[in-house]
């Protein structure tokens, strides 16, 4: 049995409402099921932490970050905040970077067939998942400038093998243990790099022989999402593609509070929800905490825990297979806490099957 040591950043918005629900249902795993014992170890980082100190993420706290084993995050940045090249604060790309998690694994599965905006899609049939190179790509012109005083401005997309390799293997291997099916996406027809992406992915197909490779255009993959969602098990693709059609997929199953993340290196991992601060509702008591909770479960799985993570994973499904049982941004009536409350109640009846 470990301590794992677990960096907890809530940072903006809505961001300490589900990181506090993802908290509880960690420290709720950890009575019901044997296994490592967890060391939070809470950090200011974030737009908030800018205004405090001028640096969204202190040298400091980046240094004992590091001393941890992973991090769970709530969600970074304020719309009104922004650095000097005119972008909003991003930590968490900052974090990605540092620590070289250049796999973004977004898991979408539909719980309940009224989750979805699709006709006749029915609970299961939605599972699929995105990985999302989270290095490079179109975001790798994040830190450039510009200025209205220019004639144009320019943004490089960067695409190196030596990352393209990994992503490919993470998402050749990850198919290994669901349909055995990867589609790549990209824009192969018009932008030289994406032609270089696919003929490194096609170079990595062929290690993997039972698994079917399919390559389409980002155009057409966000076609075939609303189309035809069914037929995805799991897709590959650059940075800014997968930003965009995370989104896309989260809103066929439910919202952005549906969808869980995990953006993994060889040694280190940041676990969080897809969706942003949304300081909209922010203090409201309203935001949906189950992506955290679900980013939770991803993270012990990670950490060899499967079992636990099931855990998690059958308390979800229990609650969603009520129909009453949503949040306020899915049609329903239940706030942040009581979404929070639901999921473990459901967990402690799973534990007392087990």
């Amino acid at each position: 049995m470990k301590t794992r040591r677990i960096a907890v950043l809530a940072g903006d918005g809505i961001g300490p409402e589900v990181i506090a629900e993802g908290v509880r249902v960690l420290r709720a795993v950890e009575r019901l099921v044997p296994g490592d014992r967890f060391e939070l170890h809470e950090f200011s980082v974030g737009a908030g932490e800018f205004l405090r100190s001028g640096d969204p993420l202190p040298a400091e706290t980046l240094k004992r970050i590091q001393q941890c084993d992973a991090v769970l995050l709530g969600a970074m940045g304020l719309p009104d905040v922004r650095r000097a090249n005119g972008v909003e604060m991003a930590p968490q790309l900052d974090l990605r970077e540092h620590f070289d998690l250049y796999a973004g694994i977004r898991p979408i599965f539909l719980f309940h067939d009224d989750d979805s905006p699709l006709k006749a899609q029915q609970a299961g049939a939605i599972d699929l998942v995105i990985v999302r190179e989270s290095t490079e790509g179109l975001f790798f012109a994040r830190k450039g400038t510009s200025s209205l005083a220019d004639p144009e401005a320019r943004d490089t997309m960067r695409i190196s093998r030596h990352t393209s390799e990994r992503l490919f293997r993470v998402a050749f291997q990850l198919a290994t243990t669901r349909k055995k099916h990867v589609t790549l996406v990209d824009k192969a027809n018009v932008l030289p790099s994406m032609a270089y992406f696919r003929g490194i992915f096609d170079e990595v197909a062929r290690e993997f022989p039972d698994i079917t490779a399919d390559r389409i255009y980002v155009d057409a993959a966000a076609l075939y999402l609303v189309e035809r969602p069914h037929t995805f098990d799991v897709i590959v693709t650059e940075n800014m593609f997968g930003d965009i059609l995370s989104d896309l997929a989260a809103g066929l199953v439910g919202g952005m509070g549906m969808a869980p993340s995990g953006d993994i290196g060889d040694s280190f991992a940041v676990f969080q929800p897809s969706h942003g601060s949304a300081p909209s509702i922010a203090g409201r008591g309203a935001a949906n905490p189950v992506a955290t909770i679900l980013s939770v479960a991803m993270m012990l799985d990670w950490f060899g825990a499967p079992g636990r993570a099931a855990l998690i994973q059958t308390a979800v499904r229990w609650v969603f297979a009520k129909k009453e049982m949503r949040t306020v941004e899915m049609g329903g009536s239940l706030g942040t806490q009581a979404m929070g409350d639901a999921v473990l109640q459901a967990m402690a009846q799973t534990a007392r099957k087990i």
